[in-house]
């Protein structure tokens, strides 16, 4: 019966694109359907002869291991039994790559890349995770439980090498005056109580000679204990404390359809501002025996504070007020080789300043390599993040280290020698580098970027002195390449703005021609002439270029109805000439033209691709730039396109609903309709990582807050409103939509509505759910846009 209703359902698709005509019902189905089960996650066999990645064409319920070898190209489904007993596509390799130690379901294997024998190296309960070869590559070092362990190769001899203990380490009461005097006096009287004594400590001092040495107990009272690191010498293990902030309350999501019946409550975050827990970085010297923190004193700017609080200065009353050391957070120590240089990567975490610093571990003083700085925030491809060190290593030579960084306003390659302090930038234009990666004989960079053109990526091969760079990929679109083992082949995922991603492969050569060893997309989805949307480019009204996706529709000159997307997330590009991760968005795109619309999205001020000024053209006010370039886009909708300025609509969800909201709410006059989906409306509610960032905090950057926050300009709609959330969403809670409902009605708005999903998260899931959202939208703008 499934199988007559998945026909009928097929063949009604067919007939609906055959008829070159969308509609919501197929549009909106399980993409496997509507588009075809597209190919994921591409992997290498260590011997370089296979490739293996993701895919569903038969469109079970779920993707299976899909493999092809680079000489016949032709995919198979790989069998369970030989999909379990595959090695991690993951793991650490020794210096000549001979071996690799990877973990898999808790446990660590060594595999001998030229036999494939795998060696089984733990079986317990407990979990080991994040090993590494010692600086001899006769260990394997790893972490169990909050400590490090090593994992003799020949022997077969574990050692524990630290013991950090919670809480704090039991004394004995010391004794007073009294006591100690009574003690003595006592010894000195009866000479049974003096020689019990004295073989007491006589035992006790020789049973603690025989015991063997154990790694020393390190207490580390509430604070939780990661990212060890040991020495290549194996005299060092640095470390980093961490103490959970107190008085952090957690927002409540309620969940009101339950198996149980119940309303039950989901796990949530906290809200942009809540107290952040501290970080204290450390060194053990495993020869002297001792612990000792590192101090952030001595770091270049340690000091330097935001410039916004300036505009409150004239608040404080405080008078000769000292300015405090700015909470850091630290990164895992990265090591040379050869031993000599320690490096760590620092984070204020207010995120305006990254440094990278020279650690010298027996006297635990950091001498500053690099410093990027920024009144924003620290950010951008291959930076890292709070918790990430981003693409940063050692060459060769084990004193230079290379690194991304965004000081020329765009993120490019550096390097900087160590003992000569000489630094080079390797890469410069108005490009970013994307993703990195070094050669295994450490004298080549491979690299993806958007050198040709923003909404392109292509793979580089660059030596790593710098110089010219070889383009390595010639097929349109994104080319999201994954590097042969021997570096003698390329496999990658490719797509272009029409065409879902397909696996191809290639010799790693000039002009080398692609082999296409995926066909996925579905009979259906073949239908239909999708659209290849124009890359067009205006002027903001600040003389800024920006970059959209025109969707020509047909209609008389000046009458002609257009909706303009808004994509989510802030820092996400859209504009590009790949298969856009908004795939529903882009087929109801179509549909819209279809019905005699224009279609325009934006990559507005705050967007990816396009450096650090435009990722950070945003800050302190989330609705202005980014909703500017909005209504500079309606306008040349109207002066280019013959739109008639009273039909224009504006949607998007998440970042997206934020924009439609303040669209409605603050430009009424440009924009007729507008659905916020999933939308902020309070930016003070949603979370710390993202909106610290760009807002800094509500209790010291107010002003930021309340430029920002939709709800605040409530009372300036006058279009038609359509907001839809999910109610067990847990990025953007529902009590957004919530609030921002009850200031509507308080306000005695009529022209809006919301919906609700009482089952749907933050992004949306079953079908059903898309469908509503997507006819709901439809309606909209066929009544308010298309009014005579």
């Amino acid at each position: 019966m499934k199988k007559i209703l998945t026909l009928i359902a097929i063949t009604c698709f067919c007939m609906q694109l055959n008829a070159q005509h969308l509609s919501i019902e197929h549009i909106m189905q399980d993409p496997k359907f509507t588009i075809g089960a597209l190919p994921s996650s591409i992997n290498w066999s260590e011997d370089s002869r296979m490739i293996y990645f993701n895919w569903n064409p038969f469109r079970n319920k779920a993707d299976s291991l899909y493999s092809a070898s680079v000489t016949e190209k032709k995919p198979f489904k790989v069998a369970p039994q030989v999909r379990r007993a595959l090695p991690s596509f993951n793991g650490v390799y020794n210096r000549d790559f001979s071996k690799k130690i990877y973990t898999k379901n808790g446990d660590l294997f060594l595999l001998d890349c030229k036999t494939m024998a795998i060696r089984q190296i733990t079986n317990t309960v407990e979990t080991e995770s994040n090993p590494s070869f010692n600086g001899k590559e006769n260990k394997i070092i790893y972490s169990k439980a909050s400590n490090l362990y090593s994992f003799n190769l020949s022997t077969g001899e574990t050692e524990q090498l630290s013991n950090f203990l919670t809480g704090t380490k039991k004394t004995e009461a010391k004794a007073n005056e009294q006591e100690k005097w009574l003690k003595k006096d006592q010894l000195s009287l009866f000479e049974v109580l003096k020689e019990r004594a004295d073989k007491k400590k006589q035992g006790e001092a020789i049973a603690k000679e025989d015991l063997p040495k154990r790694a020393k107990e390190i207490y580390i009272e509430d604070k939780r204990v990661d990212i060890q690191t040991l020495s290549p010498d194996e005299n060092y293990i640095t470390y980093r404390l961490t103490k959970s902030a107190t008085g952090a309350k957690n927002a409540a999501v309620p969940s009101y359809v339950t198996e149980s019946g119940f309303t039950e409550d989901l796990p949530a975050r906290t809200k942009v501002g809540a107290p952040m827990p501290t970080y204290e970085f450390w060194v053990y010297d495993i020869k002297k025996d001792t612990a000792l923190q590192v101090s952030t004193k001595e770091i270049e700017g340690i000091d330097e504070q935001p410039a916004y609080l300036k505009e409150y200065a004239k608040k404080d009353t405080t008078k000769n007020k000292k300015a405090e050391a700015k909470k850091v957070i630290f990164n895992e120590a990265l090591w040379s080789e050869d031993g000599k240089y320690c490096v760590v990567v620092v984070r204020s975490q207010d995120n305006k300043d990254r440094w990278i610093l020279k650690l010298d571990v027996a006297t635990r003083k950091l001498k500053t390599i690099d410093r990027q700085r920024d009144e924003a925030w620290i950010g951008g491809p291959g930076i890292g993040s709070n918790f990430s060190t981003g693409n940063i290593g050692f060459l060769g030579d084990n004193q230079t280290l290379y690194y991304q960084s965004e000081e020329d306003g765009y993120s490019h390659l550096y390097t900087v020698n160590l003992a000569t302090g000489a630094k080079k930038q390797l890469t410069k234009g108005k490009f970013e580098i994307q993703s990195l990666q070094l050669s295994k004989d450490k004298q080549h960079f491979y690299f993806t970027s958007n050198e040709v053109h923003p909404g392109e990526q292509h793979f580089y091969k660059m030596a790593v002195t710098g110089g010219d760079r070889v383009r390595l990929t010639k097929m349109t679109g994104s080319n999201q390449v994954v590097l042969s083992p021997d570096e003698t082949k390329l496999a990658y995922l490719n797509s272009y703005s029409n065409r879902p991603w397909e696996v191809y492969i290639q010799d790693n050569v000039v002009n080398a021609p692609p082999s296409q060893i995926t066909k996925s997309q579905s009979q259906q989805f073949k239908e239909y002439k999708w659209r290849e949307p124009e890359i067009v480019t205006f002027n903001a009204k600040d003389g800024s270029e920006v970059y959209a996706r025109l969707y020509e529709g047909k209609g008389e000159k000046g009458k002609k109805p257009a909706v303009i997307f808004v994509h989510g997330a802030g820092y996400l590009q859209n504009v590009h000439k790949w298969w856009s991760q908004y795939f529903r968005e882009y087929m109801f795109h179509n549909m819209l033209v279809d019905n005699g619309y224009t279609v325009l999205d934006i990559d507005y001020r705050g967007s990816a691709g396009y450096g650090r000024d435009w990722r950070t053209g945003i800050y302190r006010f989330m609705g202005g730039k980014d909703l500017t370039d909005q209504v500079d886009g309606a306008k040349w909708l109207v002066e280019t396109q013959g739109v008639d300025p009273k039909k224009i609509g504006i949607y998007g969800g998440s970042y997206g609903g934020f924009i439609t909201l303040m669209a409605m709410f603050t430009t009424p006059d440009v924009f007729a309709a507008g659905a916020a989906l999933r939308p902020v409306t309070d930016w003070a509610a949603y979370n710390h990582p993202y909106t610290a960032n760009i807002l800094n905090e509500p209790q010291t950057d107010s002003i930021a807050y309340r430029k920002s926050s939709p709800i605040y300009y409530a009372d300036g709609l006058k279009g038609n409103l359509l907001i839809c959330h999910g109610m067990v969403d847990v990025n953007v809670h529902y009590q957004d939509a919530v609030r921002l409902a009850q200031r509507l009605i308080e306000l005695k708005k009529e022209n809006w509505e919301l919906a609700s999903y009482p089952m749907e998260d933050h992004g949306f899931v079953e079908p059903t759910s898309w469908m509503d959202e997507y006819k709901r939208i439809f309606k909209l703008f066929e009544t308010t846009l298309k009014k005579k």
